[in-house]
């Protein structure tokens, strides 16, 4: 995006994802708002707009993207589209599953193969849950070929058959536990048999060597996918944790054999065995690959509960006839009956019928809601005692369900920034690994006492064995995993980890008024014509026929109101929504308008503003201010509470609203807000962002309309409201579904524990890095003679991936 580049004249850019007038109406009463606009024409058969005047290029980037459609701006010749333009539009997410990553170097390994795919727009690895997201323009086979030829397995993962990850997981664990149990079971026997004296001695060259090639098969069988993967990471040029696995237990064998085979190549006080040594770190880390698959499973039940939300059979009424039918055959436009207890397979409208609905699973509010003819009902909610006819308004991957799971694994598959600094660290550490293991060696040989050649494989060994690239890949996945899932458990859909991470930095939070901080659902109090000659049903079919084209609360209240009062709407052309303001357009050849004082003045209009306390929205027709409406707006239930919560975490907390002065303040004086400011145009809501953020704030900003979009955008971390506008909430960082403002405090709490928890792991990662890996080498030698033995390195390493995956699952339990 380009930065305060001012456009003087025509611009002209292509916008994609318009489908209907509606979204023309949006686009052009969107751009209409932007300061030094003075025409917009979008043209939805040419899917391009038209803007002329002197204004912010941003501006109107920001106001196309925060409606929810893409652009292409093409700063040599406007107008164009480019080719990565076409190919965004037409990308594709796909969730794959991963095989045979054991650390964040193969992560980066797959990253990489995954980028370089011909059509990949974009594609994030998840190494804890062996996942990759890839946004692609080109065909899945493609993208299996390429995670194939990087030397790792691939499958497509369908978010209905989620099961299938969740049974490879189980037999992953079944395997990885036995493979350890026999690997251990003969370590603890070659040990125990040394240590009771009951083992031949080294000259019994045949008893040994069908030992060593037993264990060899024993090594093969158990750890076999340890040296496999090592041999296909060295093809690619790539070293991984299997190759850490595969130098020191090759090591330890291969030593062995010579002692056996060639004896006299070695010194005799040299001459020990490391069969067991062998076993024990094979054994170890299978041990731990167990635990840690255990653990792993249990981060993914965030995403498990919401896909078994939703039902796999549906009733559909055919000619009258209840039909039961698979849920992925419903089209929109299908009527289906749902029974009691039955969830809502999805979203759509009621038809027949009355119900209390439990949106509990989604939104975290317990209490249910009532729903009526013609009320919206979301996939995945639970119909509790009445019988409901709906029809079918958005199925498949398109229902609200689908789309909150969807964005839920997106922003578990994404990364902080500082996850991406570790995985940088992670993909060099293996290749360091490797070197301090030689200069170990070369040091004991130069400097260490006799035996050592013993010396030298036991501490270069150890140095291999106990580093742990594990630990350090699993760290941030790990915790983003668990925290995004955590949230959403709570109705709080976090959009990715940087979002998450900029959550937990917050030092102020803006919050809109009207359906924020307030219910949203105004009432009219008093209709007041200008005078006498005003005829006051002519004002009122004027604001009717207008406030029906908006999708403003305080037009909802206005036409409920003449709904109730009979009042007939008339044709509207030329309609305009100006954000902030108000909307007009032409009604039987006449100019007319609605909305507050200041939109009606800088539309022209003559009159005096009205004085009454509370929300006042003018009515106008030819150029007159003819009457208007006062309304008001209270509190939600939990709005004073939620503001005190933020304060408690140490935030300021202002107001930022486009209402009067008098409005804000009626609702101001009951919060405890640090600063009001109010009469602020969509625009200028973006200036004050700005400003704050140029005082070192670090600014989050909640809203739910249209007017919020740019401020939502502008802001280091935007909140909507999920029964805010659709806008919004795809504007959004962080989208509340319980649609209350206690919401953003419970996600600043998530945020924080979750880079708490991050920052844990990370340093406990480090720690064990830098303190086990001299200890292993022997520097504790010269004072208290001891070094660590190969086997209990493998331990150590396998404990402390262990101990990251045990920290971050503490989260699921994290008290909001």
């Amino acid at each position: 995006m380009s930065n305060h580049l001012f456009f003087d004249g025509e611009l002209t850019i292509p916008v994609i994802g318009m489908s209907c007038d509606k979204c023309v109406m949006k686009i052009e009463s969107g751009l209409s708002g932007i300061t030094g606009v003075t025409s917009v024409d979008v043209d939805l058969d040419a899917a391009q707009a038209t803007i002329k005047g002197h204004f912010e290029q941003q501006a109107v980037e920001s106001v196309i993207e925060a409606l929810g459609y893409q652009l292409a701006v093409n700063e040599d010749e406007p107008g164009t589209l480019p080719t990565s333009e076409i190919e965004i539009e037409n990308s594709h997410p796909v969730l794959i599953g991963i095989s045979g990553m054991s650390c964040a170097s193969c992560v980066n390994a797959v990253e990489t193969a995954l980028s370089e795919t011909i059509g990949v727009i974009s594609a994030s690895v998840n190494y804890a849950d062996q996942t990759a997201l890839v946004k692609t323009s080109g065909s899945n086979e493609d993208i299996l070929k390429s995670v194939v030829s990087a030397g790792y397995g691939a499958s497509i993962l369908e978010e209905k058959n989620y099961g299938q990850k969740d049974e490879l997981l189980r037999t992953e664990i079944r395997i990885s536990f036995f493979k350890s149990l026999v690997a251990l079971t003969l370590g603890v026997a070659l040990m125990a048999a040394s240590m009771m004296g009951s083992l031949p001695g080294l000259e019994n060259t045949l008893f040994w060597g069908v030992t060593g090639v037993f264990v060899l098969l024993v090594m093969w069988m158990t750890g076999g996918h340890f040296y496999r993967a090592a041999y296909k990471a060295a093809t690619h040029s790539t070293t991984t944790m299997d190759t850490l696995i595969t130098l020191g237990t090759a090591t330890a064998w291969f030593y062995s054999m010579v002692i056996i085979i060639l004896p006299t190549l070695v010194p005799e006080s040299s001459r020990h065995l490391f069969f067991e040594a062998a076993l024990f770190i094979i054994g170890f880390v299978n041990l731990g690959k167990t635990l840690e698959a255990g653990a792993k499973g249990k981060t993914s039940a965030a995403i498990k509960k919401l896909i078994g939300l939703q039902p796999t059979t549906a009733t559909r009424i055919v000619e009258g006839v209840d039909v039961q039918v698979d849920i992925d055959s419903i089209v929109i436009g299908d009527e289906l009956r749902i029974k009691p207890g039955e969830a809502f397979p999805v979203d759509g409208v009621v038809r027949q019928g009355q119900s209390s609905v439990d949106e509990s699973m989604l939104t975290g509010e317990p209490l249910l809601v009532e729903k009526f003819a013609n009320d919206r009902v979301v996939s995945g909610t639970l119909n509790q005692f009445g019988s409901l006819v709906i029809q079918a308004e958005q199925v498949g991957r398109d229902t609200a369900l689908s789309r909150i799971i969807h964005r839920v694994r997106e922003a578990q598959n994404s990364k902080p920034e500082i996850g991406k600094l570790t995985d940088r660290i992670s993909a060099v550490f293996v290749p360091v690994v490797i070197v301090l293991a030689i200069a170990t060696v070369v040091i004991w040989w130069l400097l260490g006492p006799e035996p050592k050649v013993s010396y030298m494989i036991v501490t270069g060994m150890s140095v291999l064995i106990i580093a742990c690239p594990c630990a350090l890949g699993l760290a941030t996945p790990m915790s983003i995993m668990v925290g995004v899932g955590r949230a959403a458990g709570i109705g709080i859909l976090v959009r990715n980890g940087e979002a998450l991470q900029a959550a937990a930095k917050l030092t102020i939070v803006v919050l809109d008024k009207t359906g924020t901080v307030t219910t949203g659902k105004p009432q009219v109090l008093q209709v007041e014509t200008a005078d006498e000659t005003v005829d006051e049903i002519r004002m009122l079919e004027i604001a009717h026929s207008l406030e029906k084209l908006s999708e403003h609360p305080l037009g909802g209240a206005i036409n409920k109101y003449c709904e109730q009062r009979d009042i007939q709407s008339r044709e509207v052309v030329k309609f305009v929504i100006a954000p902030g303001g108000g909307v007009s357009g032409e009604i039987e050849g006449v100019q007319t308008a609605c909305g507050n004082i200041r939109h009606m003045w800088e539309l022209g209009y003559q009159g005096e503003e009205s004085r009454a306390k509370g929300t006042v929205i003018h009515v106008g027709e030819s150029g007159k201010i003819i009457g208007h409406f006062v309304l008001n707006d209270s509190l939600k239930v939990d709005s004073i509470e939620a503001v005190k919560a933020l304060k408690r975490q140490g935030l300021k907390v202002v107001m930022l609203t486009g209402d009067s002065e008098s409005s804000a303040r009626v609702i101001a004086e009951q919060l405890p807000l640090d600063d009001v400011i109010a009469e602020v145009r969509p625009e200028d809501k973006l200036d004050k962002i700005r400003a704050l953020q140029s005082q070192g704030e670090k600014v989050g900003m909640v809203g739910d309309g249209i007017n919020d979009a740019l401020a939502l955008t502008a802001a280091d971390v935007g909140f909507a409201m999920g029964g805010g506008a659709d806008i919004a909430v795809e504007t959004a960082d962080v989208a509340l579904l319980g649609n209350s403002i206690s919401g953003v405090s419970n996600a600043i709490k998530v945020s924080r524990a979750t880079m708490r928890n991050i920052h844990q792991n990370l340093t406990a990662a480090f720690a064990y890095n830098v303190l086990l890996i001299p200890i292993a080498a022997g520097v504790l030698y010269p004072f208290m003679e001891l070094l660590i033995n190969p086997g209990l390195a493998g331990l150590a390493m396998a404990l402390s991936s262990i101990t990251v995956v045990s920290n971050a699952s503490r989260l699921r339990w994290t008290k909001i």
